[in-house]
């Protein structure tokens, strides 16, 4: 009789809670903010955070989405496919119905595993790994390109333009690295473009002699990285220092400030593939100045996408008249989407109709600048 009122006073004050939650998310439309804010790669994170951050406050400011408020709700998943798992759980219990995130492709991969059993859509504004949209998955979408569009573009723009002698592809075996290199070798050798070394580093690598040896052996003059900037950074000064005269290669992984902290004068040009610099479209001139403005830095390749992503969310919710995450990922297949990042429509994986990746040169201690 005792576990039996013990019980009952339990019921009585989950349904209790589950009212007043209810009752308070009944006035906001939460969004949850899924990325890095702490671990390596925590400055891409940031760009999530600042560009979602943004898009919600200028909705808020137009009166929110059908007279209601728009609330972010931040979460850290370090990057961390362990930590992404916990965090969609709790995504999942906090009542939250729309992510924009994950931001690593091997953290987005676990957690969209679990909200598309939970009902949660998500909307990733960074993750470019293929397999991520490719398991007939309805929740799940993007503001980015894929590594099968940015490899091939990497891949030509090596073969056509650079045209080296000795190709190395190196990639850090994560599912991101890896993928993006996978697809970078695949271009070359279609282009008849041979890959005289393809090698393997850890993530979290700090010595890079015995990787610069063999490629001083190999006589390399051209070295594609498919991974983050910590180890490139790395790479990159210890191949000055060490005498190797290559060009180096990567993707949008790569193309952040910390990469020249790391890398000194030994990051000057760089190839880097980046989505286009949506901070000097014209068209977005006056998003441009809100974040500086607020001190925030517009230029990371994340920053436009994570903006984007809010309000292909918000507009479908808009569309659908509706908050239930099926009729909105309907909304969002059927949607075209005027968004600072571009005119937006989406095929039935997901994934966008058409996303340009563009050749940047990185240069120390001063702007990027298209490749020529």
């Amino acid at each position: 009789m005792h576990n039996a009122s013990k019980f009952t006073r339990l019921f009585a004050a989950m349904v209790l809670a589950g009212v007043a939650s209810h009752a308070f998310a009944a006035d906001t439309i939460k969004i949850g903010i899924a990325g890095p804010k702490t671990g390596p790669v925590a400055e891409y994170g940031r760009m999530q955070f600042i560009g979602a951050h943004m898009a919600i406050d200028q909705i808020n400011a137009k009166g929110g989405v059908d007279g209601k408020k728009l609330e972010a709700v931040e979460y850290d998943d370090a990057c961390d496919p362990k930590q992404a798992v916990a965090v969609a759980n709790k995504v999942v219990n906090d009542g939250v119905k729309y992510v924009v995130g994950h931001l690593c492709s091997s953290s987005a991969q676990p957690a969209q595993d679990v909200y598309e059993d939970e009902g949660v859509l998500m909307v990733t504004p960074a993750a470019t790994s293929p397999t991520i949209t490719s398991r007939d998955h309805k929740l799940v979408f993007r503001t980015i390109g894929l590594d099968s569009a940015q490899g091939p573009v990497a891949g030509s723009w090596i073969a056509d333009h650079v045209k080296p002698k000795t190709v190395a592809v190196i990639d850090d075996k994560q599912q991101y690295g890896q993928g993006i290199a996978d697809a970078v070798a695949k271009t070359l050798q279609a282009k008849g473009v041979k890959v005289a070394v393809r090698e393997s580093i850890n993530a979290g690598d700090k010595d890079f002699s015995a990787l610069i040896a063999k490629l001083k052996q190999a006589n390399v003059d051209f070295v594609y990285y498919g991974g983050y900037h910590p180890e490139l950074g790395q790479i990159l000064r210890q191949a000055k220092e060490k005498g190797l005269n290559a060009k180096f290669m990567g993707p949008e992984g790569v193309g952040n400030d910390s990469l020249s902290q790391i890398a000194g004068e030994a990051a000057e040009g760089l190839l880097v593939t980046l989505p286009k610099s949506f901070d000097s479209d014209p068209a977005n001139q006056a998003l441009t100045k809100a974040f500086q403005d607020k001190k925030e830095d517009p230029s990371g390749p994340f920053v436009f996408p994570s903006y984007a992503a809010v309000e292909v969310i918000a507009d479908s919710i808009k569309a659908a008249k509706s908050e239930d995450p099926d009729k909105v990922a309907a909304a969002i297949r059927a949607g075209s989407f005027d968004t600072p990042i571009g005119k937006l429509t989406y095929d039935e994986k997901g994934d966008l109709k058409d996303f340009q990746f563009v050749v940047y040169e990185w240069h120390y201690g001063k702007p990027k600048t298209e490749a020529k």
